[in-house]
């Protein structure tokens, strides 16, 4: 265990012997930190929040802070981050709220880059990067593998789908469906393509992303296709691709609407 003695700790912080406390850092009472944890200096973590094994926070990060919500008054809510986690400078990530899920959610091995921020009742899944100053609002859903670039900011209640790829600068008002590329802000947001890079690296099979390429032609680049019909000539053409059958179910549960814009239109 190392602890430096400017460190201020609450009476009661369960402390793994394996854990790291950086200068002037300050943990409250309902904080539990998790085998192996770093903590950087001056930074703060309060609240009723839990780190995971492994997990590396940087100085002067702000962790388990009230939710910014008019309606929040004080209530035991949680934020819960999970396992080797590499939490940058000055990133804030609040707890959640009573109206929203309770609980902040962040999971494992996720890459959360300088002065990003994270706010209440935000689902965040494993390996997600967020590039410097990306901005989750209220209740947003990322999903495992997606990589927002720098300054990117996401609208509340909007959900990101799994291994896209959001370019920086973009502002996200609708849900961003899974595998694509995808940049620009609100009404002007445009799809390049899906995420054939990143699919590859992580063993995708050449045959499913063909499927998804097939699929993605159906749905965005038909002319007069309405989208309840694209989906339906999806499913019919392309009923044997597991990743086919998630991105027409995402769609299919959207509350906001999805991006369906290409950049050559």
């Amino acid at each position: 265990m190392s602890i430096h003695p400017t460190a201020v700790i609450a009476p009661g912080v369960d402390l793994d012997p394996g854990i790291s406390i950086g200068p002037f850092a300050v943990i409250d009472q309902g904080v539990t930190l998790g085998p192996g944890a770093q903590i950087g200096s001056h930074t703060v973590i309060t609240g009723h929040t839990t780190i995971g094994r492994n997990t590396r926070i940087g100085p002067f990060a702000h962790i388990g802070g009230p939710p910014q919500d008019l309606k929040y008054h004080n209530e035991d809510t949680r934020l819960v981050i999970g396992d080797n986690n590499d939490i940058r400078e000055y990133v804030s990530i609040h707890r959640g709220t009573p109206t929203g899920h309770g609980v902040t959610t962040v999971g494992d091995y996720n890459l959360i880059m300088a002065y990003c921020h994270i706010a209440h009742d935000c689902v965040v899944g494993d390996h997600v990067i967020m590039a410097n100053a990306a901005t989750l609002g209220g209740h947003v859903e990322v999903a495992d593998r997606v990589t927002l670039g720098g300054l990117v900011a996401v609208h509340q209640f909007s959900r990101i789908g799994t291994f896209a790829y959001v370019g920086g600068l973009s502002g996200i008002s609708r849900d961003v469906p899974p595998y694509v590329i995808l940049s620009g802000t609100r009404n002007q947001m445009r799809i390049s393509g899906i995420n054939k890079i990143g699919l590859r690296r992580n063993g995708m099979a050449v045959e499913t992303i063909k499927k998804l390429e097939h699929a993605f032609k159906i749905i965005f680049r038909t002319p007069g296709f309405l989208l309840q019909d694209a989906l339906t000539k999806t499913m019919d053409e392309i009923a044997d691709c597991d990743p086919v059958t998630h991105l027409v179910q995402f769609i299919q549960a959207s509350q906001r609407g999805v991006v369906r814009v290409w950049e050559d239109e």
